[in-house]
């Protein structure tokens, strides 16, 4: 009945969101498509340095690689705009032939709702130019740039900008559900960042958004941008590179040091407190043999924005707490993402084709007792099924957030400036994997999250959109304010009527 009823609610959010269509256009079966049929009808339209592949070609599978496949799309044809300009030419074929279209800039977004797309990939690869403006204040970017290009470009020009923190993540994908990352400290958030945006609507017309302009559409866009359009081109702040180097420290404690960690934790951070130099600090809970292959160790690495002797003095509580092994030492900020496993050859940005089992929650503080049950029970599942011995991983991001909570909230779409810790869990499995392992690691995902959000019973749950596998209720999401649900709605309306955009954590 609950099924039945979630039906009928969704049909009358159509009906409304769609007026004038008595059928949404997403309930019409999708066609089977053509590579060559799109190159005779299309591609005559595009640019030369567009290229139109299917399936049958050598460079197809390339382009469609996800980070995992829990909830793959079914792409039928890939689209590789050479120009900005194709783009409203693309989508406003696929309007004329009902076919659904997809932009992809690297495939690390993992909710279900992918699942349900079948039609035309744009792939924003071609699309990852970088133009400092004069004044150096801000620089104009492609849609397909990405983290750790943008990093290199910037550092060698003598600037930075807010990215994420894995130089292999497409940087607009972040940007538009907020975006953390290693400068958030000083200047915010991606989305906190970005000036202006040229972006095709769903009807194929292009636009230019900012706050002289479309000002309600900028605060959809940052924070539930995956929703309105596709952003071909975007103008961010830009900084002065700042110190030549960076420092970083990674440990690794046995468990028994747990609650001595996270008490360290608690105090560094001081509940959203962290020195603003002091850029990120994030951590696992995971099988590490060279320790124990029964029982999970604490790995946890900090990033400094500056020399090695201010950092460590700021280290000192953790360097007093004994370690099994630690590592240090001083790079160039581009670099500081390999240093701490973050770089595009990192294990984070690799497992390429595996099934991903995905929680998160947003903290204000660590809860000890919490840390402690999730770490307990990291040994019992393992213990109950070793398959998942190597698969498990416990992941919790610190920032330093004074920037982030410095900006109103209601002034953007994002909606959870005051969490100060971005935690997941995950375990990552072949694809053939049987059901019943499956099954297993989604019944962990589950506790664990849950024991997260009870240890911080004063508060309601969120799920940082980026890392939200889509299970989750829209409010912990895009925000538990009743006022935010309705603004999105009414944006949805007025931009997107028939509802073109999705299939990413969508809002309708």
């Amino acid at each position: 009945m609950k099924s039945v009823i979630s039906l009928v609610c969704s049909l009358a959010i159509f009906q409304t969101v769609g007026a004038g269509n008595s059928i949404p256009r997403y309930f019409h079966p999708a066609p089977n498509l053509s590579s060559r049929q799109i190159q005779r009808e299309l591609g005559r339209q595009l640019s030369k340095t567009t290229s139109i592949l299917g399936q049958n070609d050598n460079r197809f599978e390339n382009s469609i690689v996800r980070w995992d496949v829990v909830a793959v799309p079914r792409i039928q044809v890939v689209i590789e705009p050479g120009q900005e300009s194709d783009i409203p030419k693309i989508v406003k074929y696929c309007n004329r032939n009902n076919v659904d279209f997809l932009t992809y800039n690297r495939g690390h977004g993992f909710p279900i709702s992918l699942g349900s797309f079948n039609g035309i990939q744009i792939n924003m690869v071609n699309l990852n130019h970088i133009s400092v403006k004069p004044g150096g204040k801000s620089a104009w970017f492609g849609g397909g740039a990405y983290d750790g290009q943008v990093s290199r470009y910037l550092w060698d020009q003598g600037y930075v900008t807010t990215t994420g923190s894995c130089d292999c993540v497409g940087m607009m994908g972040p940007g538009l559900g907020g975006g953390h990352g290693r400068h958030e400290g000083l200047y915010g958030m991606i989305s906190d960042n970005i000036l202006q945006v040229n972006l095709v609507l769903a009807d194929g017309s292009s636009i230019r958004v900012n706050k002289a302009r479309y000002n309600d559409l900028l605060w959809g866009l940052k924070g539930a941008g995956h929703n309105f359009g596709i952003v071909t081109s975007f103008e961010m702040n830009i900084y002065p590179r700042g110190p030549d180097t960076w420092h970083f420290h990674t440990y690794l404690w046995p468990g028994s040091q747990l609650t001595t960690v996270f008490n360290a934790l608690n105090t560094f951070h001081n509940n959203g407190s962290t020195p603003i130099n002091m850029t990120i600090n994030f951590g696992q809970f995971y099988i590490n043999s060279s320790v124990s292959a029964t029982e999970p160790s604490i790995g946890w690495t900090f990033a400094y924005r500056g020399p090695a002797e201010e950092a460590e003095n700021l280290l000192a509580p953790f360097n007093a707490i004994q370690a099994v092994g630690d590592i240090q030492g001083d790079v160039p900020y581009p670099d500081i993402s390999v240093a701490q496993g973050t770089g595009e050859e990192g294990f984070l940005c690799q497992s390429h084709n595996t099934i991903r089992t995905i929680t998160t929650a947003g903290l204000q503080v660590y809860n000890v007792t919490a840390q402690q049950q999730i770490f307990d029970s990291f040994k019992q599942h393992i213990t109950d099924n070793p398959q998942l011995a190597v698969a498990g991983l416990v992941v919790m991001e610190g920032y330093s957030t004074a920037a982030v909570e410095a900006i109103p909230s209601d002034s953007s779409a994002y909606p959870f400036r005051s969490d100060h810790h971005l935690v997941y869990f995950s375990t990552i499995l072949a694809p053939n994997a049987k059901p019943s392992l499956i099954k297993q690691s989604w019944k962990w995902a589950n506790e664990v999250r849950d024991l997260w959000n009870n240890g911080q019973p004063r508060r309601l749950p969120n799920a940082y959109v980026n890392y939200a596998n889509g299970l989750e209720p829209l409010e912990q999401k895009y925000g538990h304010e009743p006022w935010r649900l309705q603004r999105l709605r009414h944006l949805k309306a007025k931009y997107d009527p028939h509802n073109r955009f999705r299939f990413y954590n969508p809002i309708v």
